[in-house]
């Protein structure tokens, strides 16, 4: 997502949801009880995610609807959530081709829902809430194949997409507009405790299968090719590829996660 859209995103998103799921309704019968549950039922962004999620986490250990009431406690508690959400929902728009609508992430993407509940289940973690955090982690990745650890830190304007086998774990740090595909890894070196997995700075893009391990540093604008493992830190606005991982070439866009540019070529 552009940063000077996010004011914007934030008023503007929920009527084009809406707009967007009564043109579809309309369109297509069939799925108008669909549209009207997940989205057109309801008066904010915030309680339609909040059910949309909730449905989607249901078990007959927490239900539902006890779900839906942790969401919105935690987006009522703290409106940086919606805005992460909002933000992400932009950042699929923005950069996956394939996404020509607001909704298709909201209703669709199990990387954003993935997504999404990470965003609640650290906002418990910080709430000192671990054991209903680490429910959520393990139900996430059970519902959607995506393990992130309540108490990694992400930023907004992130894509995770497809997102099958995504890993993040406890002590990564992914900072604002980072794009990831499938199968990648941010993963821990080591048994000790402590910072033990890697910190991606902003606009880093990371292919598909790539996995990047230990307390190490993916620096601003870098980009890592497609399953390379990274076990040293990658200065900014590099690119890095190979098993282990080494300097190719720099990247031709200041951030690479905006362009989607998976291709391993030189400035």
């Amino acid at each position: 997502m552009q940063e000077g859209h996010l004011e914007q995103n934030l008023s503007d998103v929920w009527p084009m949801l809406r707009e967007e799921s009564r043109s579809a309704s309309m369109n297509e019968p069939m799925l108008a009880s669909f549209y009207h549950a997940s989205i057109l039922n309801h008066s904010s962004f915030r309680a339609a995610i909040s059910f949309h999620l909730a449905n989607k986490l249901d078990s007959q250990a927490v239900p539902s609807m006890l779900i839906r009431q942790v969401f919105e406690e935690a987006m009522l508690a703290d409106p940086s959530i919606e805005s992460a959400m909002v933000a992400d929902i932009f950042a699929y728009r923005d950069r996956d081709p394939a996404c020509d609508k607001y909704s298709m992430p909201f209703l669709y993407y199990k990387g954003f829902h993935a997504l999404q509940a990470y965003r609640v289940a650290h906002w418990l973690w910080r709430a000192e809430r671990e054991s209903l955090a680490l429910y959520l982690q393990n139900l996430i990745a059970e519902v959607f194949g995506v393990d992130i650890h309540p108490g990694a830190q992400i930023g907004h304007g992130i894509m995770i997409d497809h997102a099958n086998g995504v890993v993040v774990g406890e002590t990564a740090i992914i900072e604002d507009n980072v794009s990831m595909l499938h199968s990648v890894t941010l993963g821990g070196s080591g048994c000790g405790t402590g910072q033990r997995h890697p910190k991606i700075r902003q606009g880093v893009l990371i292919s598909a299968g790539a996995k990047i391990l230990g307390d190490i540093e993916v620096g601003e604008g870098a980009k890592v090719g497609a399953g390379s493992v990274v076990l040293e830190s990658v200065a900014a606005h590099t690119t890095v590829a190979g098993v282990p991982a080494k300097v190719v070439g720099r990247p031709k866009a200041a951030q690479p996660a905006l362009e989607m540019d998976h291709r391993l070529g030189d400035q």
